[in-house]
């Protein structure tokens, strides 16, 4: 199996919209993008999939070392291999936050504020943006706050989205301040407990990602678009996703809502061809 074979099968098997945003990208922008889905998956894993938080951390510290070998010009990982064509654009201290991020899920189940959850959502989404802009290529400046600010938007909707699947592993990332605001005791989330005042905290939460949507469509600038098609589709999707939350907002305590395969590549075609 080829570098970009071990990607294309790490991207497919996730199942994860991202994949359903590449479809239509030009074979070389879907290979380096591919790359780094496939970095992000490898290193999202350890912390989801580990239970030894010194075992994760050694895991993790391995990865900077590959970082590192990477831009050295000798990466020994299958994903870091297929990145290596692509890295020289890239920022190395990028890589580092993405890997600081997922370090802090070792450290941290809870945050205080909106503040400090924006730290976690820029080190584990808004950089991807701003990587996955690189890739793309860019024209104006501007392009950079579109792909942080997208990149928190889709953050915060996975966040609305996994509420009850993060619950049962202990971590709540709807912060403590706004739970407490709107009367919501955090061992409610832990026990799948919804009430109206939940479903109130949760539409305030959709609502303030699709503030970010919105934000990052309006910086986006018109000679860019082109390129950053991808992105674009992954608002689509997720903005779709959002909806269908809105709709039952308790229910992501006890379930996972989900958009079929179908309609995510029917968004995927309809928001590429509108572009």
């Amino acid at each position: 199996m080829t570098p970009d074979q071990y990607c294309q099968e790490k991207a497919a098997k996730s199942g994860s919209s991202f994949y359903y945003s590449f479809l239509f990208l030009p074979p070389e922008k879907r290979r380096a993008i591919t790359a780094l889905y496939a970095f992000c998956r490898e290193i999202d894993d350890i912390v989801d999939e580990c239970h030894d938080v010194n075992i994760a951390r050694t895991k993790l510290a391995w990865w900077r070392s590959e970082v590192s070998r990477l831009y050295e010009g000798h990466p020994d990982h299958p994903v870091t291999r297929a990145l290596a064509p692509f890295a020289k654009g890239l920022p190395i201290e990028l890589f580092s936050e993405i890997l600081d991020g997922m370090e802090m899920d070792l450290d941290q189940v809870r945050y205080p504020d909106f503040s400090s959850l924006q730290l976690y959502c820029y080190r584990v989404a808004s950089v991807v943006g701003l990587l996955s802009a690189e890739l793309f290529g860019f024209e104006n400046r501007k392009t950079l706050t579109y792909a942080n600010d997208l990149g928190l938007a889709l953050q915060l909707t996975n966040i609305i989205r996994d509420v009850g699947e993060d619950a049962r592993r202990n971590r709540i990332y709807i912060p403590l301040a706004e739970l407490a605001e709107y009367d919501v005791d955090p061992s409610d989330i832990l026990n799948a407990k919804t009430s109206g005042n939940f479903e109130k905290l949760m539409l305030f939460q959709i609502e303030r990602a699709r503030r970010y949507y919105r934000n990052a469509l309006h910086s986006l600038p018109p000679e860019d678009r082109k390129n950053q098609k991808a992105g674009l589709v992954m608002a689509a999707i997720y903005s779709a996703l959002l909806d269908e939350i809105e709709k039952d907002p308790g229910s992501i305590l006890t379930g996972k809502t989900s958009l079929t395969p179908l309609r995510k590549i029917w968004i995927a075609w309809k928001t590429w061809r509108k572009g």
